[in-house]
């Protein structure tokens, strides 16, 4: 991705925003663009200021990460959103993948992890797959998702080349096609699985038992 990457904090601890203010700054191609004390303040300042990734606080008062996240991620050319927790295997976390968040972090992650983080949302590969796949697991296959019979095998091979976290030019390599290819691909997944973008396919496709986690 060329050009700086913009990114919007939101977190209701100012010691917690004034730490990861000073991690994305430090960083060269990453600024940061605002900071929100809670969701609805989030949510107003993505729109205004359209940052391309948000570090959003899965938990805060009123206003909460997933409300947050769903509201960012229902409008058209939204911002990713990584989720920033406490707590690895928490329910906040994995409905705010379902509202459309694009991966989660934890408050533990490393300067380096976080900047990881912020750089592949930004992209077009799946945040941490492993640690997506571990939260799913827990949980098991729980619900019935119409459109995944409705894939062809090749968008069936996407899916779970997608799942284990491959760029589109690492899938194209894999199944020995090209890039465009791939692309329209992974679109048509994403439109039969009314997803926004690969986690909520991903998560889609763990559910509903298409894609083992174990």
């Amino acid at each position: 991705m060329s050009g700086s990457i913009g990114v919007l904090l939101a977190d209701d601890e100012d010691l917690i925003r004034t730490g990861l203010r000073i991690i994305v700054e430090s960083e060269p191609g990453l600024s940061v663009v605002g900071e929100a004390a809670d969701g609805a303040a989030a949510v107003s300042l993505a729109r205004s200021l359209r940052p391309d990734v948000v570090l959003m606080d899965v938990r805060m008062p009123a206003v909460d990460g997933i409300q947050a996240t769903r509201a960012l991620t229902a409008a058209e050319g939204a911002p990713k959103v990584v989720v920033v927790t406490t707590f690895e295997n928490d329910d906040y976390v994995y409905e705010a993948l379902r509202a459309g968040a694009s991966g989660f972090l934890l408050k533990r992650a490393r300067a380096d992890e976080l900047v990881q983080a912020i750089r592949v949302a930004a992209g077009e590969s799946l945040l941490f797959p492993a640690a997506i796949r571990s939260l799913v697991a827990a949980r098991g296959a729980a619900r019935a998702v119409p459109g995944i019979g409705r894939l062809t095998t090749r968008e069936g091979d996407v899916l779970r080349l997608m799942a284990r976290g491959l760029s589109n030019a690492e899938i194209a390599a894999e199944l020995v096609v090209g890039t465009e290819t791939v692309k329209t691909h992974v679109g048509n997944v994403l439109s039969k699985l009314g997803a926004r973008d690969r986690t909520q396919a991903v998560v889609a496709a763990y559910e509903s038992g298409f894609v083992s986690p174990r």
